[in-house]
């Protein structure tokens, strides 16, 4: 009896892995099977959510799935490669959205090009037969990228070229500038696109797409070398930008005018020296008079100061005669009209 028990036990159990496909709520659950949804309006039971919610939860979500399984079964169905497919209904739910539902892709230049006179594109093979390596080899990816190398892991210099160049840098540039031109392309696809105007250089933004604005930005540019834009060559109708000063070009700023000139050198240290040497210094008459008697003053005052010596004779007299009296006027000229009154006294 033991053993029947304990096989009854052990089929009960895998009868519990697998529930079944019936599942009785109180109320109906609104499905919507365009959608894949299920609407559950049922209370929860708090008593068990409280007592067990991971398991409660569990047990609730795959009831609820299990509905919306037995409703996607009684669809019409088909096989379609050993596998059977269910057509899902129109939803019913109305989802609201942030942004409008992208619509198609807008064609490129050449697609619009291969559909107007009718090119149709085959598909390529995954891999393709190399007779050089002699064996089949991916059509695109990295593994074609190392098969080139084994490919070619030699490369031949032209006569024409520095025999010392890196050909295999050579073919990389290459290949690194028809990325970035297609990359301009692909740019220049999405402006066409938005009917935007495309300038020739290359997509430079919507506010770079007038010609002024063009023309101002290609001034800045040249005026950005070290020299002020002095030595940058110019087309032969190129016209500069108006109104663009040098503030504009450093925002928050000022640039100082360039000192390098177009002449040479040694032509600039001649002229330099020639002007230093012909230079004639301007002389001021009136001003040259006044230090000189400004001089001849300080002289004289000099010389009055001066203290007589003894032992020498007729040195009393001969000091007070020499020194006199301090001349009268400005800067020691004798003011005239007193001259003939200085002379009757004298007599």
């Amino acid at each position: 009896m033991d053993v029947v028990k304990a096989v009854l036990e052990k089929h009960q159990k895998e009868l519990d892995k697998y529930k079944p496909i019936t599942v009785e709520k109180h109320l109906e659950c609104r499905l919507d099977v365009g959608t894949l949804l299920i609407t559950d309006p049922n209370d929860l039971e708090d008593r068990q959510l409280a007592n067990d919610k991971e398991e409660y939860l569990a047990a609730l979500t795959r009831d609820n799935t299990q509905l919306l399984v037995n409703a996607i079964w009684e669809l019409p169905t088909e096989r379609v490669d050993e596998s059977i497919v269910a057509k899902l209904p129109e939803p019913t739910t109305v989802l609201p959205r942030l942004r409008k539902p992208p619509g198609p892709r807008p064609l490129t230049k050449w697609e619009q090009f291969a559909k107007e006179k009718g090119i149709t594109k085959k598909k390529k093979d995954k891999k393709t037969y190399d007779d050089v390596l002699d064996k089949w080899v991916p059509t695109y990816g990295f593994k074609r990228a190392e098969a080139e190398k084994d490919k070619e892991w030699v490369l031949e210099v032209p006569q024409n070229a520095d025999p010392n160049t890196d050909m295999f840098q050579k073919k990389i540039d290459l290949r690194n500038e028809k990325v970035a031109k297609n990359e301009i392309q692909r740019m220049k696809n999405i402006v066409r696109a938005k009917k935007m105007d495309v300038p020739r250089s290359g997509y430079l933004g919507p506010e770079a797409a007038s010609s002024n604005q063009l023309l101002t930005a290609v001034t800045v540019a040249k005026s950005s070398t070290a020299s002020v834009g002095k030595f940058q060559s110019k087309l032969p109708k190129e016209k500069e930008a108006r109104g663009l000063g040098v503030k504009e070009l450093i925002p928050g700023g000022k640039r100082k005018a360039s000192h390098i000139s177009a002449q040479p050198e040694r032509e600039a240290n001649l002229d330099l020296i020639k002007s230093v040497l012909n230079k004639k210094p301007k002389l001021d008459v009136e001003k040259a008079i006044q230090l000189q008697k400004q001089d001849e003053r300080l002289e004289r005052e000099a010389e009055g100061n001066k203290p007589a010596k003894k032992g020498k004779k007729g040195g009393g007299k001969g000091s007070r005669k020499a020194v006199g009296k301090k001349p009268k006027g400005h800067q020691g000229q004798r003011a005239p009209g007193k001259k003939g009154q200085a002379g009757r006294k004298r007599r």
